[in-house]
């Protein structure tokens, strides 16, 4: 399985617009973070973890066009999917099946109703919403038959409740504030976590970087990478070197292989 980060920053990216603090004036490339969105590539299966509004640019700097077997949907805010529009190039590969829960689903459909309409027509991305619910898995095929299994699970998002997905020895989680306790269950023996830490202070809808660690703690993967990120998290490199071992700051196009 390889994992790779397109995008590691929260919904105004950074450099965040106007702000000349001294994580958005940073050269360093690590400081730099389009909007969270994650790629998975298993067992001949490949994965989109949301689509926000930074997708084109992310596959574009990864220059690695190949079919989109699936996209996950953690929840319907803009950052997370108003980039669900530039499918289209990869339509030219197949039929996208786009994966979220009913509500998720109707905020789509109502927001983005060109796109899922019985009836397509010519310029629009060829993409269909399958409907999930948290703690019953479904699969993933590629056009070439092979499959991957996903677990999604329930988070929450200050009191929003939303998704998270399991797939393999993986768990990829944003935006939480907590989870319910039966999540737990589904996050046991990871090899990998993909996880939020929006900043250094509380926040009413998100982990601060000390509840993240808390979550590490608890939930004891292997390796711990962090998420969603805004310019208040701090610069990277001084961050990531006050962090345990097993835990790191994650960064746009960072590659995990497990």
């Amino acid at each position: 399985m390889q994992i790779t980060i397109l995008g590691s920053g929260t919904s105004t990216g950074v450099p965040q617009i106007g702000c000349t603090c001294n994580v958005c004036l940073s050269k360093d490339p690590h400081d730099k973070r389009l909007r969270c969105s994650g790629l998975v590539d298993v067992d001949g299966v490949r994965i989109l973890i949301d689509c926000g509004p930074d997708f084109r640019e992310q596959m574009i700097r990864l220059n690695d066009f190949r079919p989109i077997d699936g996209v996950l949907i953690t929840h319907e805010h803009y950052d997370h999917v108003g980039g669900l529009d530039d499918l289209r190039p990869f339509s030219v590969f197949r039929d996208i099946p786009v994966y979220a829960e009913s509500y998720t689903a109707d905020h789509l459909r109502k927001r983005m109703s060109y796109c899922f309409v019985e009836h397509q027509y010519p310029g629009i991305p060829d993409v269909s919403l399958v409907e999930v619910k948290p703690f019953e898995s479904f699969y993933i095929r590629s056009s070439l038959g092979s499959a991957v299994e996903v677990m999604p699970f329930r988070v929450m998002h200050g009191k929003l409740p939303i998704l998270g997905y399991r797939i393999g020895d993986m768990a990829w989680i944003t935006d939480m504030l907590t989870l319910p306790e039966e999540s737990y269950n589904y996050l046991q023996d990871l090899n990998c976590l993909m996880m939020n830490a929006l900043r250094i202070t509380p926040h009413s809808t998100h982990q601060s970087l000390s509840e993240a660690l808390a979550q590490v703690k608890r939930i004891a993967p292997t390796d711990t990478y962090f998420l969603h990120m805004c310019h208040q998290i701090g610069l990277h490199e001084k961050v990531n070197a006050t962090l345990p071992p097993h835990v790191h700051l994650g960064f746009d196009g960072l590659r995990v292989t497990l």
